[in-house]
């Protein structure tokens, strides 16, 4: 792979429309008990949040607070049904039954659910498999100042993703089908689409710069696409260029240039894994997770962290910002842990208020937006010298899979915060032994009424009557229903579950889970085949 090619991708696009790297992200709202949010403005003086001029500051999502002054009761009765059909409504499950080479896929199932803290839910995620090359990618998107930015990257970014692993002659025939216009080679199967999207009407906008994108991977002339590692990092980088320069370049349709601008000016982190045959890539930029759960030869489980949050308790990271600006700034770049005093994630897509110059913010803001109506805010962050301050570039960590890995839980932040990396395998784990083994054998047993009763009053006491089918169910109930002692607490499950919009994201964030099962048979057999 040519050296070059890193700042190919870069200064390709930059000669499209001109400006990139010229900017930052704030995103803020009051501080909350409890669970934080990613934005907060409530440390900044009042005189950097303003309403007018575009010039006099940085556009921010508005946030919203509870603004009652007196403590309520937010508990309602809820019945163990009620409690359950609320939890179960966002989860669904999939079976893999792909092949690879006659051997059948390394992921066996996957399951997920979501439960949403703010109104309308941040969180975005996604499974689909690609179809010109091998792979399942799996996503987990949590996003800030509204939903728009990871809508977009939940929708769009495996579509870049599959484009950089395209050989030259799948791209070449790509690109006929467009010059000719034919229909396109398939490029995704979607496993579980982000859900319905509001940029329909921008889709061909998508498509056009995705479509820039391959033309210049066939400029290199490369036989073969990108490497695994190489495909993550440029593809993260490159829509987050996309999604900036999208808003630069002059846009005539309203509906596109609100919507663009609405992205750009939210943002989202994100995580994402790659699995073909034994090898995992994660590649991960903010403070959502992904870990492996596994359980060797003597049955043992342990937890291996697959990514690190990108935030201020990160010693890395502290060092490459500064490293990246200049060492009168050393004391300005985290306020109160935050980026700048405002944002928790110091790598997000979108968030340009965190990448551009003042200048470019004012000269696109300038253009005559209803920031009023598109519920954006002026704002000047303290300390804003040397931009960007925020990157997209993620970590990438490979993992060559072993039958002794079973299963991998990305999960937004909302999971993390409530729930250690390994309470969450013990938690799988231990919802494999409640659905999968231990269950009482009648046939062995005597049929008689007292041991019916007896294993009865077992199974009720143990809750195996209504044990979630679910692992990421499972893993959301216990996060926002258990104790400081890990004891389940079924009264605080309901009001966990029954607190008013307003108030919600002041005792949790949305939690988004996805927990994937790997298949140990096929695994091993890639091993004795000597499969790569």
């Amino acid at each position: 792979m040519p050296s070059t090619v890193s700042s190919w991708i870069f200064s390709s696009a930059r000669t499209r429309i001109a400006v990139l790297q010229e900017g930052r992200r704030l995103y803020s709202r009051a501080t909350l008990n409890r669970s934080q949010p990613k934005w907060r403005l409530s440390s900044l003086a009042p005189s950097t949040v303003k309403n007018s001029s575009p010039c006099g500051g940085f556009a921010l999502r508005k946030a919203y607070r509870h603004t009652s002054t007196e403590e309520e009761d937010f508990h309602l009765q809820l019945s163990p049904e009620q409690v359950n059909n609320m939890l179960r409504a966002g989860e669904s499950s999939h079976k893999v039954l792909d092949f690879n080479k006659g051997v059948p896929s390394s992921v066996l199932r996957f399951e997920s659910n979501q439960l949403a803290a703010n109104s309308p839910v941040e969180d975005r995620q996604g499974v689909a498999s690609c179809v010109q090359t091998n792979g399942m990618m799996f996503g987990i998107f949590d996003g800030h100042g509204g939903h728009a930015c990871a809508q977009a990257v939940s929708e769009r970014l495996f579509y870049y993703m599959a484009v950089s692993l395209m050989s030259h002659q799948t791209l070449e025939q790509m690109e006929e089908a467009m010059e000719t216009m034919k229909p396109l080679l398939p490029i995704l199967q979607w496993l579980k689409h982000p859900g319905d999207s509001i940029y329909k009407d921008v889709t061909s906008v998508h498509l056009d710069h995705l479509r820039v994108y391959w033309q210049e991977l066939l400029d290199l002339h490369m036989e073969m696409g990108l490497s695994i590692e190489e495909a993550l990092m440029y593809s993260f980088q490159r829509l987050d260029s996309d999604i900036s320069l999208e808003i630069q370049a002059p846009l005539e349709d309203e509906v596109t240039k609100n919507l663009s601008l609405q992205v750009a000016f939210s943002g989202a982190t994100a995580c994402m894994a790659h699995v073909n045959g034994v090898h995992l890539h994660v590649a991960n930029a903010g403070d959502c997770r992904a870990i492996l759960g596994i359980q060797e030869d003597n049955g043992v489980w342990s937890c291996l962290p697959l990514t690190c949050d990108h935030n201020a308790w990160n010693e890395a990271e502290l060092s490459r910002l500064k490293r990246e600006h200049p060492e009168s700034e050393d004391r300005t770049l985290i306020i109160d842990d935050r980026l700048l005093g405002v944002l928790l994630p110091c790598r997000a897509f979108g968030d340009v208020q965190l990448k551009w110059s003042k200048e470019l913010q004012c000269s696109v803001l300038g253009r005559g937006f209803d920031t009023e109506a598109l519920n954006i805010y002026q704002f000047t962050p303290p300390h804003y010298y040397t931009p960007p301050y925020l990157t997209a570039k993620p970590e990438v960590t490979y993992h060559r899979l072993r039958p002794q890995d079973k299963f991998l839980v990305l999960a937004s932040d909302g999971l993390w915060d409530m729930l250690s990396n390994e309470e969450v395998v013990r938690l799988v784990v231990g919802h494999l032994s409640k659905v999968g083994l231990h269950k009482p054998d009648l046939d062995r047993r005597p049929a008689n009424l007292g041991l019916m009763q007896s294993l009865l009053l077992q199974r009720k006491a143990s809750g195996l009557h209504a044990a979630d089918q679910n692992a990421a169910t499972h893993l959301i109930r216990h996060a926002i229903g258990s104790n400081e002692y890990g004891e389940m607490e079924p009264e605080r499950l309901a009001a966990m579950l029954t607190l008013p919009e307003d108030v919600a994201r002041m005792y949790r964030d949305d939690i988004t889970v996805m927990v994937v099962f790997f298949n140990s048979d096929s695994i091993a057999t890639y091993y004795k085949e000597g499969s790569e």
